[in-house]
C-alpha cells in the first residue's frame, strides 16, 4: 500500500543548529469495496430460490400431480380403446410371437377372431335396435297407463268417488314433474363440478399406477429402496439387463411384456416369480447377470436368487423384501423344546429355515455328510446342531475327532464313545486310527448274519482338512494325509463312503476353504449330503456342491462372508428341495456352546452312561474286567448283549469278536457273573465294583507278602 507524504513547510535549508525535523505522514483510506450490481444480486437470489430444496420439492409435487392426471387420462383412454377394439389381443399375439411361443400366438389369434365376430353381431343388432326400442317404449307406456287407470277404477269403486279414477295417473305425472325439477336444479352445478370430478378420477387412476417420471416422484420412491415387486418392475429389470435378444423381444412385446411372467407369489420374506424367456435367450445369460438384475430390482445382490425350474427356457426369481435377510431367525427347537426327541430312521433334524421362512429339516438316515466353507462362517455350529439332535436318539453312537481342539465339541464328553480334540500331528494319527477302526467295525457288520440290526455309528471329523494335509508317515512308510491310494485317512474315508451306509456306519466331515489338496475329489463326491457356507470362488462352490448344483443356480460363492454367517447352500435328497431345483439355501439356527451343553446333558440322561475314550493306545494290554466296568458305567445293570456291543466299540481289536461265552468266561469266579433280571441276562454294576475291589485287595495283599 503506497503512502502519500505531505510536507507542511517550505523546502528551505535547515539552520545549523537544527535538530530533528518532524514530518507528518498521512495514509489515505483504502479504496471502498466495489458494489455488486443489482442485476447480479437479483440473479443470485433467484437462483438460490429456484434451487432451494423446498422449491424443488414443490415443483416436483406440482409436476407429479399434473402428470398423474394427464397420464391417468391416457391410461383410461387406452383401457377404453382396448375394450372397444382388438388392440389387446393383437398386443398379446405380438408378444407371443416375440417370445417364440407360436401356440400362444395362435390362441390369441383365435380369441381375436371370436371378439371381432361378437362385435360384428352387436353392430348389426344396433341397426334394428331403434325400431325395437320405440316399440318397446310404446308398449311399456301403454301398459303403464292402463295399469294406473285400472288401479284408479279400483280406488273409485272402493271410495265411491269417480274422481279417484285418475288419481294414480295424476300422482305419477306429478312425480315425473318433480324429477324434472330436481334435474333442472342439479344440472347447472353438475355441469360445473362434473369436469373437476372427471379430472379427480383421472388423477386417482394415474396416482394408483404411479404414472409419473421418476424425477417427479417423492424421495422415498425415487430411491426405490424396498420398492414392491410388480410385473412392470420385473419386466423393466429384465429389459435393462444387457442381454440384446431379451431387450429386443421385450421392446417388441410392448405393454404385453408381462406375459413372460407367471404369478408373483408371496414366498416367505420375499416373492417368487417364474420368467419364461423369449426364444434366443438362454437361462445362463440371466443367471450370469444376477448383480445387475438385483440392482435393477432395487435390491442388493444377496437378496435375489435365480434358479432353474423344470420348465424349459424358464428361470425362477426369488426376491427378498429389502433388508429381510439381515434379520436373525428364531432359536432352534432343540433349545426351546426340552421334550424334543430324535429318530435316526424316520426323523428329520430341525436345522433352520429356507428363504421362504419355512422350516428346513434334514434327514441323516444312511447319508454321509460334508459341510464346507470359509473359516469362521458357522461350519462347526451347523455340524454340531445335527449331532446334538441325533444324540437325542439313544441308539446312536458317536466317534468324534475335533482337529481344531478349542472345546467346540467338549459337551460330547460322556456322550461320544471316542472324543479326540487337538490340532497336532499326534491328534491326526489318533483320528485316522479312529476312522480305520470304523472301517473294521463296518467290515464286521457286513460279515454278520443277514438281518442283524446294528446301532447307527456316526464318525464325525471336524476340520478334516488338517487330516488331509498331514505330512506324517507311519512305520509302514504310508502317509496319514494326502489323496493317493497310500494315504491312510483318505483310504479309510473312501471305504466308509463305499459301503458304510448299508450297515449304518456314517462319516460326517467338516472342512474349510476347500481345494483339491485339502478335500480330494473322490471324498467330497462320496457324501450324500453336501452343504456349503460362504466361499470365495465359483470353482470352490463346484468342489463343495458339485457341477449339477452350481449349474442349477447354487452359488455359495455369492454369500457374504461374515454377514451371511450360518447360511448354507444344501444339495441333498434328505431335505425338501423345490421341484426342479438342485439345491436349497438354508439359514441355520445358531446353538451357543452353553445351550449345546444343556442339550447334550438331556441326551446323556437318555443313555445308561458312556465312557468316553480320549486317546487310543493299541499297544496297551487290555483289562477285561475293568473294561466291562467302564462300559457299564453308572447304570445299575446292563444287558449282556449291550455290554458286548460297547466292548466292541471300545476296543474292536480285543473285543470285536467276543460272544456271550467269552464274557461269561472272563467273569466266572469273580462274583460279577451274568444273571437274569426281568427275563434277560444282565451284568450288575455293584457286583462288578465288588469284584474289582476284591481283586485290588488281593493284589495288595500278595504284594505285601
Amino acid at each position: 500500500m503506497s503512502e502519500n507524504v505531505i510536507p507542511l513547510h517550505k523546502n528551505t535549508p535547515p539552520p545549523a543548529d537544527a535538530g530533528t525535523v518532524t514530518t507528518l505522514t498521512v495514509v489515505a483510506d483504502p479504496e471502498p469495496a466495489r458494489l455488486v450490481p443489482l442485476w447480479v444480486r437479483s440473479g443470485r437470489a433467484v437462483r438460490a430460490a429456484v434451487t432451494h430444496e423446498t422449491t424443488r420439492t414443490a415443483a416436483r409435487t406440482v409436476a407429479r400431480h399434473g402428470l398423474y392426471t394427464l397420464n391417468g387420462g391416457r391410461i383410461v383412454a387406452r383401457r377404453a380403446w382396448d375394450g372397444r377394439t382388438g388392440a389387446r389381443y393383437e398386443r398379446f399375439m405380438r408378444a407371443a410371437e416375440a417370445a417364440g411361443n407360436l401356440e400362444a400366438a395362435e390362441e390369441w389369434e383365435d380369441r381375436l377372431q371370436r371378439f371381432r365376430e361378437a362385435r360384428h353381431r352387436r353392430r348389426m343388432d344396433l341397426l334394428h335396435s331403434p325400431v325395437d326400442a320405440a316399440k318397446g317404449i310404446g308398449v311399456g307406456v301403454g301398459m303403464g297407463i292402463g295399469a294406473l287407470v285400472a288401479l284408479g277404477i279400483v280406488m273409485a269403486v272402493h271410495n265411491h268417488d269417480v274422481g279417484d279414477v285418475i288419481t294414480p295417473l295424476a300422482a305419477t305425472i306429478e312425480f315425473i314433474a318433480l324429477l324434472v325439477r330436481i334435474v333442472q336444479i342439479v344440472w347447472g352445478p353438475a355441469l360445473t363440478v362434473g369436469p373437476f370430478l372427471a379430472l379427480l378420477a383421472l388423477w386417482s387412476v394415474g396416482r394408483k399406477q404411479q404414472a409419473a417420471p421418476a424425477w417427479a416422484m417423492p424421495a422415498g420412491v425415487r430411491n426405490a429402496e424396498g420398492e414392491p415387486i410388480t410385473p412392470s418392475i420385473v419386466v423393466k429389470a429384465l429389459r435393462d439387463l444387457g442381454v440384446p435378444a431379451l431387450r429386443r423381444a421385450i421392446q417388441e412385446m410392448g405393454d404385453a411384456g408381462a406375459s413372460m411372467l407367471g404369478p408373483i407369489r408371496i414366498a416367505g420374506c420375499g416373492v417368487e416369480v417364474d420368467v419364461t424367456l423369449p426364444s434366443g435367450v438362454a437361462t445362463n445369460e440371466v443367471q450370469g447377470k444376477r448383480r445387475k438384475l438385483a440392482e435393477n430390482l432395487t435390491r442388493h445382490e444377496h437378496e435375489v436368487f435365480i434358479t432353474i425350474p423344470e420348465a424349459a427356457r424358464t428361470v425362477r426369481l426369488w426376491i427378498a423384501d429389502s433388508g429381510a435377510l439381515d434379520e436373525p431367525i428364531g432359536p432352534s427347537p432343540l433349545v426351546t423344546d426340552a421334550s424334543l426327541t430324535a429318530d435316526y430312521v424316520k426323523g428329520k433334524a430341525p436345522w433352520g429355515q429356507d428363504l421362504r421362512g419355512d422350516a428346513a429339516a434334514l434327514s441323516v438316515y444312511q447319508r454321509h455328510l460334508l459341510i464346507t466353507g470359509l473359516s469362521n462362517q458357522g461350519k462347526t455350529a451347523a455340524l454340531r446342531a445335527l449331532a446334538l439332535w441325533l444324540a437325542l436318539d439313544r441308539r446312536v453312537q458317536f466317534w468324534l475327532g475335533d482337529l481344531k481342539g478349542v472345546g467346540d465339541w467338549a459337551m460330547f464328553d460322556g456322550l461320544a464313545a471316542r472324543l479326540i480334540q487337538g490340532p497336532t500331528d499326534e491328534h491326526v494319527i489318533q483320528v485316522t486310527e479312529m476312522v480305520e477302526d470304523a472301517v473294521e467295525e463296518m467290515n464286521r457288520r457286513i460279515q454278520a448274519p443277514p438281518g442283524t440290526d446294528f446301532p447307527p455309528l456316526i464318525v464325525i471329523v471336524d476340520e478334516a482338512q488338517v487330516a488331509f494335509m498331514c505330512p506324517v508317515k507311519g512305520d509302514d512308510k504310508r502317509p496319514y494325509g494326502g489323496s493317493s491310494s497310500t494315504s491312510r485317512y483318505f483310504m479309510a474315508a473312501r471305504k466308509i463312503h463305499n459301503q458304510g451306509r448299508a450297515v449304518n456306519v456314517l462319516l460326517w466331515q467338516g472342512t474349510q476353504d476347500p481345494t483339491d489338496q485339502n478335500l480330494p475329489k473322490l471324498v467330497r463326491e462320496g457324501a450324500h449330503t453336501r452343504a456349503s457356507l460362504a466361499l470365495g470362488t465359483e470353482s470352490q462352490a463346484r468342489m463343495a456342491l458339485g457341477d449339477k448344483a452350481v449349474d442349477g443356480g447354487a452359488a455359495p460363492n455369492l454369500l457374504r462372508p461374515g454377514l451371511d454367517k450360518g447360511t448354507l447352500v444344501v444339495a441333498s435328497d434328505g431335505i425338501d428341495i423345490p421341484k426342479g431345483q438342485s439345491s436349497i439355501t438354508v439359514r441355520t439356527h445358531y446353538i451357543s456352546t452353553d445351550d449345546a451343553k444343556v442339550i447334550a446333558d438331556r441326551a446323556k440322561a437318555l443313555r445308561d452312561g458312556v465312557t468316553t475314550l480320549h486317546t487310543v493306545d493299541r499297544s496297551e494290554e487290555r483289562d477285561p474286567l475293568a473294561d466291562i466296568a467302564a462300559v457299564v458305567g453308572d447304570a445299575v445293570r446292563v444287558r449282556t448283549q449291550d455290554v458286548l456291543k460297547r466292548l466292541a466299540t471300545l476296543a474292536p481289536d480285543a473285543y470285536g469278536k467276543w460272544s456271550f461265552l467269552d464274557l461269561k468266561r472272563v467273569l466266572a469266579g469273580t462274583g460279577a457273573e451274568p444273571y437274569k433280571s426281568d427275563g434277560v441276562m444282565v451284568i450288575g454294576r455293584d457286583r462288578l465294583t465288588r469284584a474289582l475291589t476284591n481283586r485290588d485287595t488281593d493284589s495288595s495283599a500278595s504284594a505285601s507278602h
